[in-house]
């Protein structure tokens, strides 16, 4: 249930994109009140970001299941992950590049090398360098963890390529625009470009789980 704050700065949001792109007002009538699906800022976070990377929701989510039902208790701790030998985690379906990609995020949590407390505090761009300064961490991975681990209110995953087809559509455009033409087009949205792209998202696809 949200609290009465929340209630509040979700009604300024919406009030203050209506008002500022009718494009995206007209997507929120069309798709409804804002549902944004939060997860916990943890290490199981970055891991499931990581397999989903280039592959589809449903192989994605398989094999996620399938490292999860891995672990001990079901969830996704550096120690727990590291039990596992690299030729288990093949079996269950991951590439040896993720494979190398979570390990070794692990053994950064582990150490305190990247301490995930600490990106709740400190501002997006510190997050969004501390994240891709991981091997595996992209822009669209620290993207994703911004908005939906850290609930940030201001991002736009500009290179995500659900965004960028759903503003051609949305804005009558002939080509996918690039990503340098979805951050000036977000200039409008700002400081609510997570509930701008949150609409963008839905409108392709509105039985997304997010």
């Amino acid at each position: 249930m949200h609290s009465a704050p929340v209630l509040f700065r979700m009604r300024k949001a919406i009030l203050a994109l209506r008002k500022n792109d009718p494009v995206i007002g007209r997507l929120i009538d069309r798709v409804g009140p804002y549902r944004i699906r939060y997860i916990e800022p943890d290490f199981e976070a970055l891991v499931k970001a990581i397999v989903y990377q280039q592959l589809s929701g449903k192989v994605a989510a398989a094999i996620f299941g399938r490292l999860t039902g891995a672990m001990p208790d079901g969830g996704l701790t550096p120690e727990d992950l590291l039990r596992l030998t690299a030729a288990r985690m093949r079996s269950l379906g991951l590439s040896r590049q993720k494979i190398d990609y979570i390990r070794g995020l692990a053994k950064l949590v582990r150490s305190g090398k990247l301490n995930l407390e600490e990106l709740k505090e400190v501002s997006d761009e510190e997050a969004m360098r501390k994240l891709t300064a991981v091997k595996g961490i992209g822009s669209w991975t620290a993207h994703m963890f911004l908005i939906f681990a850290l609930r940030r209110p201001d991002v736009v995953p500009s290179g995500d390529l659900g965004i960028r087809a759903a503003v051609r559509k949305a804005y009558g455009m002939q080509d996918l625009p690039p990503p340098g033409e979805v951050e000036v087009l977000a200039r409008k949205w700002s400081p609510y470009s997570t509930v701008a792209c949150w609409y963008l998202w839905r409108s392709q696809e509105p039985d997304a789980n997010l």
